[in-house]
C-alpha cells in the first residue's frame, strides 16, 4: 500500500486517521498542531490527532517541512487547520478530505455554513490539495442529507464517518484522475461572534438554524446567555419573555455567562423575569 503522511489537527481527524491505519495504510509521519497550553500552569494538551497518534504508535511532527524528510507517496489532510505552502506541494502530492460537496463552501466553516444557508444536503470530497483554497480537482465525492433539526455536532459526526469510508475506499482502489469542480462557487468563511447572536426580529428558521450550529448567544440583563438547544415551534419573530416560547423557538436548555448549562425552565425559576422583560 501507498506509504503516507498525515496531517491534520482536531478530533474530527482521528477517524480518518485510524481508519487508514485500520486498513494497513501505513503512516510514516503524523503533523499537527503544537501542544497548547491549558489552565494557568505550564501543562500542556496535545491536539486530538497527536494523541490518537502516540496511541498508535506513529511519529508526530509538528513541522510541516518535516514530510520531506520521509519516503511517503502521498500526503493526507484532514482539518489540518494550515495553508500547505507550495514548496511543501512541490514535494509530496497532497489530497485533502474536505467536509462540503466542493464548490460549494470552499474555506474552514463548511459544515456550519451550510447550516446556517439552510442546505438540505452537504457531503465529503477527496480532492487534490493545490495553492488555491479548496480549488483542487475531486477524485470522490458522497452526499449526506441534513435534515430541519440536524446540529452541527450530528452533522460534523456523520460527515466524518462516511468521509473515513470514502477516503480508504479511495485510495485503496486508486485515486486515478480529479474531475475539475463545477458549478457555483461559495466560501465558507470562518465563523466569528457576530454571526451566533441571536437577533430576536429574524424568522424563526433563521434562530434555529444558528442554535443548531452551536454556541448561540443573546443577552438578558446585560449578561450573556447561550441558547444551548431549542425546538423550531412558531413562524413569527419576537423577544419577549413569555412561558418557554420566544420568537418562534421554544427553548429547553440555556448557559448563563459563568455557570453551567440548565434547563430553560430553571433558568426562569432562577431569574424571575419581569412582565414585559425581554431577550437580546
Amino acid at each position: 500500500m501507498t506509504p503516507l503522511v498525515f496531517l491534520g489537527t482536531p478530533e474530527m481527524a482521528v477517524l480518518p486517521l485510524r481508519a487508514l491505519v485500520a486498513a494497513g495504510f501505513p503512516i510514516e509521519l503524523v503533523v499537527t498542531r503544537p501542544d497548547t497550553r491549558r489552565g494557568r500552569g505550564n501543562a500542556t494538551s496535545p491536539s486530538p490527532v497527536k494523541a490518537a497518534a502516540i496511541e498508535l504508535g506513529l511519529p508526530v511532527s509538528n513541522d510541516v517541512d518535516d514530510v520531506a524528510t520521509t519516503s511517503a507517496a502521498l500526503g493526507v489532510v484532514v482539518a489540518f487547520g494550515q495553508i500547505i505552502r507550495p514548496h511543501v506541494l512541490a514535494r509530496m502530492p497532497m489530497i485533502n478530505l474536505h467536509f462540503s460537496l466542493l464548490p460549494r463552501w470552499r474555506g474552514a466553516a463548511p459544515v456550519e455554513r451550510a447550516l446556517l444557508a439552510g442546505d438540505s444536503e452537504t457531503g465529503v470530497c477527496v480532492m487534490a490539495v493545490e495553492e488555491g483554497l479548496d480549488t483542487g480537482g475531486v477524485y470522490a465525492r458522497a452526499s449526506v442529507p441534513i435534515a430541519a433539526d440536524t446540529t452541527a455536532a450530528e452533522l460534523r459526526t456523520t460527515l466524518v464517518e462516511v468521509g473515513s469510508r470514502l477516503l480508504v475506499d479511495t485510495l485503496a482502489s486508486g485515486l486515478g484522475d480529479a474531475e475539475p469542480q463545477v458549478g457555483d462557487v461559495t466560501y465558507a468563511a470562518k465563523l466569528t461572534a457576530a454571526d451566533l447572536e441571536l437577533h430576536w426580529d429574524r424568522p424563526p428558521v433563521e434562530l434555529h438554524r444558528v442554535v443548531r450550529v452551536g454556541g448561540a448567544t443573546t443577552r438578558f440583563r446585560g449578561a450573556r446567555l447561550k441558547i444551548v438547544s431549542a425546538d423550531l415551534v412558531g413562524d413569527q419573530p419576537g423577544d419577549l419573555l413569555v412561558g418557554d416560547v420566544v420568537g418562534g423557538l421554544r427553548l429547553r436548555s440555556v448557559q448563563p455567562e459563568g455557570k453551567r448549562v440548565m434547563s430553560f425552565a430553571d433558568w426562569v425559576n432562577g431569574v424571575r423575569p419581569q412582565p414585559g422583560e425581554r431577550l437580546g
